[in-house]
């Protein structure tokens, strides 16, 4: 009878893990946590991304373009898809992912799609529901990020595979 009990709670434990792992308001949690426990964030400069001139997104010193350690660290704990986008002009460009191309690349350089969670990242809003990411349909995150003015300077995005 304890073996029994002992595998039901193991059971219920790896399951309760599991669906909090796919949870896409607790993954984009830890990945803002993530980038906020690096420092503030604020665009200084420019710098180059895919061959495109872009603001350079910075959390405290660490510049963000270009540098895959935090999105790669959330596809590693929680198997889904993460995104730094920077705000240029009227776009959200990726400026670190771990989302692949169709050719295998990081989707760098390339633009956030004017979708629900398009309008709702460009008015400080979250987003969260099911979305398209280069052809692919996840169930997704989106934050604004903003500066310490208040001001939207980026977005981060979590996506989990449907």
């Amino acid at each position: 009878m304890k073996l029994n009990r002992a595998l039901m709670l193991a059971t219920l434990a790896v399951s309760a893990s599991l669906a909090h792992a796919n949870d896409p308001k607790a993954t984009i949690a830890d990945l803002d946590g993530r980038l906020s426990k690096i420092g503030a964030p604020r665009v200084e400069g420019t710098d180059s991304v895919a061959g495109k001139t872009v603001p350079a997104l910075f959390f405290g010193e660490r510049k963000i373009n270009n540098n895959f350690d935090v999105v790669d660290a959330i596809r590693k704990t929680h198997q889904a898809t993460a995104t730094v986008f920077v705000k240029e002009g009227d776009e959200f460009v990726r400026v670190s992912t771990n989302v692949l191309t169709p050719e295998g690349k990081r989707g760098v350089g390339t633009q956030l799609a004017r979708n629900a969670a398009y309008d709702s990242v460009s008015k400080g809003q979250q987003f969260c529901g099911p979305i398209d990411v280069l052809g692919t349909a996840f169930d997704a995150c989106y934050n604004p990020i903003k500066d310490a003015s208040g001001k939207v300077i980026g977005a981060s995005y979590i996506g989990h595979k449907k």
